[in-house]
């Protein structure tokens, strides 16, 4: 029997728990931002907490046509628990301050019956902050059809190529469904000693605008479409985009749209850092949004 509810875990930390509250901050960003390159098929957008990435994140969010969205699928990367293949969740719905969303339970099943997809227990689910920190946002710019879409959580693991290719072609045929949206949940950069990364070249000015270069390197390569000169740059600088493997899904998906003559493109609307690095002792986290589009 699936657990009810996945409960909004690190609402009161990463973000309000006051709904009030929270429907006022994502009004706001949503309103800062403009809507330029939609309607988005599928997103990428940051998972930190909101005081540092909310107003970034509303640029991807904006993009959304809410009217024609049945189903949501949300694709983030996993930070506690190591997992070799992608899980689902087992709950029935995921809470947020706004409202509860609902797991689509058909989907999971489909998915489930290919034989690669684990099941999230509750605490893996619930610990994991890379899926919820896209549920409010989710919530808000769906309101107005609260009732009319499911949502469909997958936790992606530390999966080869190979994998992010054979993921790529199971949900080739979902992203093709104008019904569905794909939020793909990645920050960019976490550079400085407590990330273990301090990769810097000499002679590219201040420390912050080499992660700037770094990061708009791999945006750029997104931006192309060609998972394997992703695979490469990350291979090549190790950039620690935490959400690499949901990013890598969705490339191998849209390679595999392509082949069926399929025309997409993908445009980076916003970039920004959590702070400035300027020497080795600093450290920050970058974050990118952006919209995938059908032609």
């Amino acid at each position: 029997m699936p657990n009810m509810y996945r409960e909004a875990s690190h609402a009161g930390s990463w973000y309000t728990d006051s709904g009030a509250e929270l429907n006022r901050q994502l009004n706001g960003w949503l309103n800062d931002a403009d809507l330029t390159f939609g309607p988005a098929r599928a997103i990428i957008a940051p998972h930190a907490g909101y005081r540092y990435c909310g107003a970034c994140g509303a640029w991807a969010y904006r993009q959304i046509s809410p009217a024609v969205v049945k189903r949501v699928f949300i694709l983030g990367p996993s930070h506690h628990v190591r997992l070799s293949r992608c899980a689902l969740s087992a709950a029935q719905y995921c809470r947020t301050p706004l409202y509860d969303l609902k797991v689509d339970q058909a989907i999971n099943k489909q998915l489930e019956s290919t034989g690669h997809f684990k099941w999230m227990d509750q605490k893996t689910d619930e610990d994991e902050h890379s899926i919820e920190m896209h549920l409010p946002y989710v919530a808000k710019v769906m309101e107005e059809y609260s009732d009319q879409f499911t949502i469909i959580p997958v936790m992606v693991g530390s999966i080869s190529n190979e994998w992010e290719e054979t993921y790529g072609k199971i949900f080739a045929p979902y992203l093709a469904d104008p019904q569905n949206l794909f939020v793909i949940s990645s920050d960019f950069c976490h550079w400085g000693q407590r990330f273990r990364y301090t990769y810097y070249e000499e002679g590219s000015g201040p420390i912050y605008k080499w992660i700037e270069t770094l990061d708009k390197m791999g945006m750029d390569l997104i931006e192309t479409l060609k998972a394997d000169s992703f695979s490469e740059y990350l291979r090549k600088y190790n950039n620690t985009i935490c959400g690499r493997h949901p990013i890598g899904v969705l490339m191998q998906a849209v390679e595999e749209l392509k082949r069926r003559g399929h025309r997409m493109s993908f445009k980076f609307l916003k970039y920004d850092q959590s702070n400035q690095c300027c020497d080795k002792k600093d450290s920050s986290v970058s974050y990118a949004s952006g919209s995938l589009i059908f032609e």
